[in-house]
């Protein structure tokens, strides 16, 4: 019991910094989306951009997250000589990624639709090699536990980034009509979103300049051998993280070359404002992630492991199916928060869909360490390879017709068999007495309050309210008495 609360209050750190950083970094959404309307693409033009960019951040950390953590916590292994390897390995494939994108700019921007703007591509391209690289420290600062310093550095990020979007989005456009000789020294409103991206530049890289103890604070070596042994644990991790990323991102990428009408960018900023609704799931998996990785690798040699995974399984199920049914329940007062323009609300009927597709995702991340601790990540490999299958196939095949809805649904599709898989092999090869009894009820509950509020309209937007607070109460309940939770005790614990 003693190990769980290690891990809640680590997510509970590491969920501050992600949860917050989302939250304030959502901050933009509306920001982009009252200024760059919907018909004019801009937000479509950011959302497509980025998804490229969360694939190629998988790409070029291939895999070395988890293979850190493996191996560092592998008798016989020098977890110093670990990280100087990953870290030399991690750094010189991000500069050739560079490089190389450098040379060929032309043709690479062309073929993306992006011709006119070949900055936006070669910006993308030194931000995400320097993200890559970055990523090394902040897994160091994990397994050293230092959440504390981790959360920070995330948190000084998203703020240097909200004040300067901010500063070129809002105060500076609105300087300028006034005094365009003056603020034109420093603003060209033809730029439009390309300052998303040049922002995102200026901030990762000066968050680098935080890591001077992480990087120069230990006698780098380096191990071929060693790197031999990492890279044939890790690839099949590569490939799991592609397939996984492009089971959150393959979408936002093919759309504008599936999409049949002439308004691809337009309709895929609607999406993806929407989506953003629903992307507090992925705030609450990160979090889990960045405390349950370590404590998972850590804790593998200890005798209660299993019963301890199967419960850290049911209470993230438990706090998922709560966050969704809040973001649901709320939906009428979110929108106005993170997509104040009122084009972009068509896009709401992805919600549910898209937070349902994210739960799925976090399950199926959970299922995950059985073969990550027998050292058999070729089966996550193909798990996330045939969920990735299926939905790239519904989005080739539905997009054309069904536009942005298929979108939502190829998620849940592509999740939902990567995540039966895992179940159906992990309990052959490794297997965990999970309380599916108990998993299954609170997600029938669930699915139960959801469609009330969905299809029992009341007609008035606060009675609405206050009926959601009351069912969502209801659920709240249910888990106290289900899991014997002493709230009284819980409180005063926390007041100490």
């Amino acid at each position: 019991m003693a190990s769980l609360k290690s891990l809640a209050k680590e997510t509970a750190i590491y969920g501050m910094s992600s949860i917050l950083g989302r939250f304030l970094n959502y901050l933009l959404v509306p920001l982009y989306t009252a200024k760059l309307s919907a018909a004019s693409g801009g937000y479509g033009v950011i959302t497509n951009v980025y998804a490229y960019v969360a694939l190629l951040l998988v790409i070029l950390t291939y895999g070395m997250e988890t293979t850190f953590f493996r191996f560092a916590n592998k008798e016989g292994e020098d977890p110093q000589r670990v990280y100087s390897t990953i870290l030399a390995m991690v750094g010189t494939t991000s500069l050739l990624f560079v490089a190389l994108v450098l040379t060929f700019i032309t043709p690479i921007s062309s073929f993306m639709g992006y011709g006119d703007h070949p900055s936006y591509i070669w910006v993308m391209a030194m931000t995400v090699a320097i993200d890559a690289f970055q990523c090394i420290p902040f897994a160091y600062l994990r397994y050293k536990k230092r959440p504390i310093k981790f959360a920070a550095l995330k948190l000084l990020f998203i703020v240097l980034n909200i004040a300067l979007n901010i500063l070129f989005f809002l105060v500076l456009p609105a300087l300028y009509v006034s005094h365009p000789d003056t603020v034109g020294k420093i603003y060209d409103p033809t730029v439009g979103a390309g300052y998303a991206f040049y922002i995102n530049l200026a901030c990762t890289g000066s968050i680098t300049f935080c890591f001077w103890k992480e990087l120069a604070g230990f006698k780098p070596a380096f191990d071929r051998k060693l790197m031999k042994r990492m890279l044939s644990y890790s690839w099949p991790i590569l490939v799991l993280g592609i397939a996984g990323i492009l089971n959150q991102t393959a979408d936002k990428i093919l759309f504008p070359y599936i999409y049949k009408g002439n308004d691809a960018h337009t309709q895929l900023g609607i999406y993806g404002a929407a989506s953003k609704i629903a992307m507090i799931m992925a705030m609450i998996t990160q979090a889990f992630r960045y405390a349950y990785e370590p404590f998972v690798f850590g804790k593998s040699k200890d005798k209660d492991n299993r019963d301890t995974y199967a419960k850290a399984m049911k209470y993230f199920v438990i706090f998922t199916l709560l966050a969704f049914l809040c973001v649901v329940f709320y939906i009428d007062v979110l929108k106005h928060v993170i997509a104040p323009n009122p084009e972009y609300w068509a896009g709401l009927r992805v919600v549910p869909i898209v937070m349902a597709a994210e739960i799925l995702m976090g399950v199926y991340f959970n299922l995950s360490f059985w073969y990550k601790l027998i050292d058999k990540t070729l089966w996550g490999a193909l798990f996330s390879f045939v969920g990735c299958a299926v939905l790239i196939a519904m989005n080739v095949l539905l997009v054309p017709k069904f536009g942005y809805m298929a979108c939502a649904w190829a998620g849940v599709a592509g999740y939902g068999v990567a995540m039966v898989m895992s179940y159906i092999v992990g309990q052959k090869k490794n297997p965990i007495d999970y309380d599916l009894k108990s998993i299954l009820s609170y997600v029938a509950v669930a699915a139960v309050l959801y469609f009330v509020a969905e299809y029992l309209k009341v007609g008035n937007t606060m009675l609405q309210l206050v009926v959601n607070t009351a069912m969502l109460c209801v659920f709240a309940m249910m888990i106290v008495k289900k899991e014997h939770l002493n709230i009284g005790a819980m409180l005063r614990r926390g007041r100490k």
